[in-house]
């Protein structure tokens, strides 16, 4: 094993991250190691192992001095230890790594199965020349995603909540969807004890956020908290080329075509960007993504690359009313302030249905949540999780819960998941023994005393009840938009959904109060210059590619539209 550079080696403060290449095969192996040195020996030290468990032993050596590890590229074939079995080891070592797989191509299928549990970032086929070609690619995605997140510690921001409060959920699910890193403690425990009295707080002043430099905000607002966490909530302006509304892929997409091709662009984000595709645990259908992405790391690159471009996002900004103002279009927020643009695209995307039956409403966020809750997944340790839907979202949460409980139940109303689950996914859920998918079953009741405790299921055939225990269970059904802001602004279709382009056109008559002559565009809403893409947008496809290419859509009508003006 190769670990310090030279025999005199001595840690330093200033020790550069490490690269980590794991290869049974010396000749592959020191072959590897010397193409990652000539592309980032002058920044990166690279670190080579012959073996899974003498890989471990380097990556514990480092963790004890102390030196950041960016990347693990492992081979898949390897003896007593393989490589799917080394990095599941080495994510516990080595949490803020990325990881990439060694495979040859008849591995494949087996190597992009086993991801699916180790959570990779990507696989590699050897051979990989020519390395400019397939290796450096990857490594750079690697190591780029690593900067981005980096090894900040955890203790930037703590938090004291209660374990069944709504309140501190809302709070610890606001920062892990906004990528920002923090500890959690425990009323009951000592430390979340000891923070309590320290601030002079007590349990009624929960969730307790208290900022690096000291500050403690007793029960926060998200826009409160995003201000301590530095995340941007105020517009440098008041007046841009675009306003996006909506942080999805759709509003993403938007944003980075747009500022890439020099429009002044905003986008305002009402939570935290990702949309529901952001909450999905792992994507594995999305064009050039083989072994699958999760959403918050594919939305997390868009906001960067959204941001790289110069555009301007804003966080905890919730829009109230959209005015049409001769050319300009305003857009007002909440607390009474506004911005305005040339044109908008509205990406506002949908909501999960709410779940009607009784018990349901009270404990929301006590046991029972809406989208996947990621946070949640600690808790799932040991117990036995429901989840209610038929549609992929449902699926990938199956698969990501399974990792933590003790069983995984899914809920569909439908005879079968055929009709709205993609069939790979359908493949996976079977494959795995702790979960089982109950069809023609919905909840009648959820029960427990300040937190869910068990559910009452209905056959939806036979109308037989069955009691089960249940510690948590998370709702994927419908979609929702949120478009009553706009009920006197554009037309939308008798469920809420944005109708565009030719919909608004019906026998050669244009929308009412239409002034252009001609039809609205493709993407146009019944208002000239207000843009609809994405999941909101009336007949629209529910996928996440289909999102990110209106939204660039839009962007290209934008520029049409503008070119009017």
């Amino acid at each position: 094993m190769e670990f310090p550079d030279s025999p005199g080696y001595v840690m330093s403060t200033m020790a550069k991250p490490v690269l980590m290449t794991v290869d049974d095969d010396p000749g592959v192996s020191r072959a590897v190691a010397r193409d990652l040195r000539r592309r980032y020996g002058s920044e990166y030290r690279i670190v080579r192992a012959e073996s899974g468990r003498a890989a471990l032993e380097a990556l514990r050596e480092l963790a004890l001095r102390g030196e950041p590890v960016a990347a693990i590229l492992a081979d898949y074939r390897m003896p007593e230890m393989n490589g799917i079995e080394f990095l599941e080891q080495a994510m516990d070592i080595a949490p803020h790594a990325r990881r990439a797989l060694l495979t040859a191509y008849a591995d494949t299928e087996a190597a992009i199965q086993a991801i699916n549990v180790v959570d990779v970032d990507h696989y590699l086929l050897k051979p990989w020349e020519p390395p400019e070609e397939k290796l450096y690619p990857v490594v750079d995605a690697l190591v780029e995603t690593w900067r981005a997140v980096g090894v900040r510690p955890i203790e930037e921001i703590r938090m004291v909540g209660h374990r069944w409060s709504a309140e501190c959920f809302a709070a610890r699910d606001f920062l892990a969807r906004n990528g920002v890193p923090y500890r959690y403690y425990s009323v009951d425990e000592a430390e979340g004890a000891r923070l309590l009295h320290a601030a002079g707080a007590t349990e009624v002043d929960v969730p307790l956020v208290i900022t690096p430099d000291g500050t403690a905000l007793r029960a926060p607002s998200d826009a409160e908290i995003a201000a301590a966490c530095g995340l941007t909530t105020n517009p440098t302006t008041d007046f841009y080329d675009l306003i996006v509304i909506g942080g999805g892929p759709a509003g993403l997409g938007s944003a980075v075509y747009a500022a890439s091709e020099g429009l002044r662009t905003v986008l305002v984000e009402r939570q935290a960007t990702g949309g529901q595709a952001g909450q999905s645990s792992r994507i594995e259908n999305y064009l050039g993504f083989p072994d699958g992405v999760s959403g918050a790391a594919l939305t997390d690159r868009a906001r960067r690359q959204a941001t790289k471009f110069g555009a301007e996002v804003l966080t905890t900004r919730d829009v109230v009313a959209l005015e049409v103002r001769g050319s300009a279009r305003a857009v007002c927020f909440g607390d009474g302030t506004e911005i305005a643009a040339h044109a908008v695209v509205l990406a506002t995307g949908v909501s999960y249905r709410s779940l009607d039956a009784p018990g349901v409403a009270e404990l929301t966020s006590r046991g029972v949540f809406y989208g996947s809750a990621a946070t949640e997944a600690p808790a799932c340790q040991g117990e036995d999780v429901y989840i209610v839907g038929g549609a992929n979202s449902a699926g990938q949460a199956a698969v990501f819960f399974s990792r933590h409980a003790a069983t995984v139940t899914l809920l569909v109303r439908g005879p079968s998941l055929k009709a709205s689950m993609s069939t790979y996914l359908i493949k996976q859920l079977e494959a795995i023994d702790t979960i089982t998918v109950r069809t023609r079953t919905e909840v009648a009741q959820a029960c427990g005393d300040g937190h869910l405790q068990e559910l009452r299921l209905r056959n939806r055939d036979t109308g037989a009840l069955d009691v089960v225990k249940a510690g948590l269970m998370f709702v994927f059904i419908g979609a929702e938009p949120r478009t009553e802001w706009l009920a006197d602004v554009v037309q939308r279709d008798a469920r809420g959904f944005i109708r565009t382009g030719p919909n608004l056109v019906v026998d050669g008559k244009r929308p009412a109060g239409w002034q252009l002559d001609r039809d609205p565009y493709h993407l146009e809403s019944s208002v000239p210059g207000v843009f609809v893409a994405g999941d909101v947008r009336a007949e629209s496809v529910k996928r996440v590619a289909s999102a990110v290419g209106e939204g660039a859509m839009a962007v290209t009508l934008v520029h049409r539209y503008l070119a009017e003006q």
